[in-house]
């Protein structure tokens, strides 16, 4: 009996002297290894990519809360609403009180709704086109923010939902926007598809 408690004294000697060893690479070794390695860098965060793309002022923190049609829609920061015209396009009517709806135009809207509502923004303004246009509606190109930025008027006319529209005056965008509407012209895409499309 004596022989077998001194056996089992000596086997919790000696595993008490390799507990510190196996602590080296255990949990402890882990936590260093943790603490010690790189954080991944971060994303860059969307509404600065907005500053970097823009072309025009930027104002930032504001969400789509209402589609009117494809080319006017509602934005909200905090307790304050903005009806915005959207700069350089202009979509088929479906809301006009003295037109009929237009070839494409529920298609235009429901894609306005589709990619906009609810959505975080970023409005750019354009100087050449001033803040407000005839109706006190703000005239600005709307950036979506989640994940990478989007201006939502060039995709508009790129995918054929809208036509590229100047009203007065040059704006900032429109090369690019000229060259997205030939381009679904000849693709024959959306309003391109109708007989007199915008009309």
């Amino acid at each position: 009996m004596r022989r077998l408690v001194a056996g089992l004294l000596a086997a919790l000697v000696l595993t008490s002297c390799a507990a510190p060893e196996l602590s080296q690479n255990g949990p402890a070794e882990r936590v260093k290894k943790t603490q010690t390695k790189k954080a991944s860098p971060q994303q860059p965060d969307a509404t600065a990519s907005v500053r970097r793309l823009a072309k025009g002022p930027v104002s930032n923190g504001w969400r789509v809360s209402r589609i009117v049609d494809g080319d006017t829609v509602d934005v909200r920061r905090g307790r304050r609403t903005l009806t915005l015209r959207l700069i350089g396009i202009d979509t088929p009517e479906t809301v006009h009180p003295t037109e009929p709806v237009e070839c494409f135009g529920p298609e235009a809207t429901q894609f306005a709704q589709r990619r906009l509502l609810g959505e975080p923004a970023a409005l750019e303004f354009d100087r050449s086109q001033g803040r407000l246009d005839y109706y006190g509606r703000t005239l600005a190109y709307l950036w979506t923010t989640e994940g990478s930025p989007r201006q939502f008027n060039l995709d508009a006319v790129r995918r054929g939902y809208a036509l590229e529209y100047t009203y007065d005056s040059p704006y900032l965008w429109q090369r690019e926007f000229q060259r997205a509407e030939a381009l679904a012209r000849s693709a024959r895409l959306g309003v391109w598809r109708c007989t007199r499309p915008g009309s």
